[in-house]
């Protein structure tokens, strides 16, 4: 088991995340792109503080990314100053942003030059889940790398897979998004009309919740969809990145979302209503004001 890791990226999700990582024990070294969010995490966990990716990768076992997107990653990994060049040889590189597979693919061939594994591992379950350790993580790469890295991954995990070669756990990622999309638009349209008809929709709620209309939206979202509170963690901005990756590769790939396309152009005009930092449930909203207007 590694005892040395760093965590590269200290967000809404990476902080928690590498938190986990320093209550089971090990030994974490932290980097940020602003320095004073590293500085806070050392004073709410036990850790070192690093003021360059080079230093906290330098010695690590596993190295751990949760950043933004494609060109991110590439920055992040094959700059200079870089994990790839400065993380040691044979070094698990696990990285959980969402992003493209090809970017995933790239990065696993940039990693093996160097005698290091590559695993992209997106997560979902959002803010709560990061802080609950009861994350979903879908990873592709080496079956072999993957079973080092799995005790680290454990610690913020409720279910953890390896789905294939590299490329697989971003490809798993965007059929999780492409699925919460059309779940959550769905509830939207329920709830509102609920709310149009008169009925008491909590009440309806309820009910319904008891059959097969189920879903972890309707138990965890439906609430405060009702009642408007939309800062739950996983914001429109980044749903939006999130499904341009899934059109792109189903471009590629040759399969057909059409809801998926309509939702995405439903979360702009929720983005035209400066709802960005709003949480995904609120599709609701676009409703509300579409039959107010």
């Amino acid at each position: 088991m590694a005892t040395k890791v760093a965590f590269i990226g200290l967000g809404v999700m990476g902080f928690p995340m590498a938190g986990h990582l320093a209550t089971a024990g090990y030994d974490v070294s932290v980097w940020n792109r602003t320095h004073s969010k590293s500085e806070q995490w050392t004073k709410t966990y036990t850790g070192r503080a690093c003021k360059s990716i080079a230093e906290a990768a330098q010695d690590a076992e596993v190295v751990l990314t949760c950043v933004g997107a494609d060109p991110d990653l590439i920055n992040v990994y094959e700059s200079a100053i870089g994990i790839i060049e400065n993380a040691p040889e044979g070094a698990i590189l696990v990285d959980h942003t969402t992003a493209s597979a090809t970017v995933a693919e790239r990065l696993c061939e940039s990693a093996a030059r160097r005698n290091q594994a590559f695993l992209d591992a997106p997560v979902s379950g959002g803010q709560q889940g990061a802080e609950n350790g009861q994350l979903t993580i879908m990873c592709g790469g080496d079956a072999g790398a993957f079973s080092k890295a799995e005790p680290v991954l454990k610690c913020y995990a409720r279910a953890l897979n390896l789905m294939g070669p590299a490329g697989a756990g971003q490809k798993t990622k965007m059929v999780n998004q492409i699925a919460i999309a059309g779940l959550v638009q769905g509830l939207s349209e329920a709830l509102h009309f609920a709310e149009r008809a008169n009925l008491d929709a909590a009440k309806v709620v309820d009910v319904i919740s008891k059959g097969a209309a189920q879903s972890w939206q309707m138990d965890n979202r439906s609430t405060t969809m009702l009642s408007g509170e939309f800062d739950h963690g996983f914001a429109v901005d980044w749903m939006r990145k999130d499904l341009s990756i899934c059109l792109e590769e189903a471009r590629k790939n040759g399969a057909s979302l059409p809801v998926a396309a309509l939702v995405d152009q439903f979360y702009n005009d929720v983005q035209a209503m400066g709802g960005n930092r709003w949480d995904t449930s609120s599709l609701i909203q676009r409703l509300r004001k579409l039959t107010n207007a």
